[in-house]
C-alpha cells in the first residue's frame, strides 16, 4: 500500500466536522507560514525549553493525603549522552566477556603467558619437523661458528685491554726515569 492510497483510505475514514477541522489548522498553518508567524513561535519555543521542567509546572502534585508528592531532581551527569554512549558500550563488552579494563589478576597473567609459551614451542616444534636434516645440521654448524668467532672476539677485547694498561705502565715508569 503506497502513501496516497493510505491517505485517501484515511480521508474516508474521517467525518465531515473532522474533514472541516483538518482542512482549517492547514490553511492556518499555511497563513503563519506565509506571514512569518512561526519565527516568533519559535523563538517563544525556545524560551520555553530553556526553563527546567519543575518550574513549568505551576501546581504541584499532591498524593491521596494533600501533601505534595518530591520530585526527582535531574542528575546532568547521567543525562550526559557520552557518559550514556560509554556505558553502554561497557555493558555490551561485559555481555561479550571482553575486558576493557584490562583487569587480570596475576594467576590469569601466568595462566596466558605459559598458554602463549606452549603454543609457541609447538609451532617451533611444527617447523622444524618440516625441516630437511640437512638444513639442520647448517644451522647448527652456522651457530656453533658464530658463538666462536663471538669467544675469540671477547678474548681478544680482554687481551687488548690488558696489553694497553701494561704500555701505560711501561710509558710512565720510563717518563718518570727520565
Amino acid at each position: 500500500m503506497d502513501v496516497r492510497a493510505f491517505r485517501e483510505v484515511g480521508l474516508h475514514d474521517l467525518t465531515k466536522d473532522e474533514l472541516d477541522i483538518k482542512a482549517n489548522s492547514i490553511d492556518h498553518l499555511r497563513t503563519k507560514l506565509e506571514s512569518h508567524d512561526i519565527v516568533k513561535l519559535r523563538k517563544f519555543e525556545k524560551l520555553s525549553t530553556m526553563i527546567p521542567d519543575s518550574d513549568r509546572t505551576s501546581e504541584p502534585i499532591l498524593n491521596e493525603g494533600g501533601m505534595i508528592i518530591p520530585k526527582k531532581l535531574p542528575n546532568p551527569v547521567k543525562e550526559n549522552i557520552e557518559r550514556q554512549n560509554l556505558h553502554r558500550e561497557l555493558l555490551f563488552n561485559q555481555k561479550i566477556g571482553k575486558n576493557v579494563l584490562n583487569q587480570k589478576s596475576e594467576l590469569q597473567r601466568a595462566l596466558e603467558k605459559q598458554k602463549d609459551n606452549l603454543a609457541r614451542k609447538k609451532l617451533d616444534d611444527h617447523i622444524a619437523a618440516q625441516t630437511p636434516e640437512l638444513e639442520k645440521v647448517i644451522a647448527d654448524r652456522v651457530k656453533r661458528l658464530q658463538s666462536s668467532h663471538e669467544d675469540k672476539n671477547e678474548d681478544d677485547k680482554v687481551i687488548n685491554k690488558e696489553l694497553l694498561q701494561m704500555r701505560m705502565n711501561l710509558k710512565t715508569r720510563t717518563d718518570a726515569n727520565k
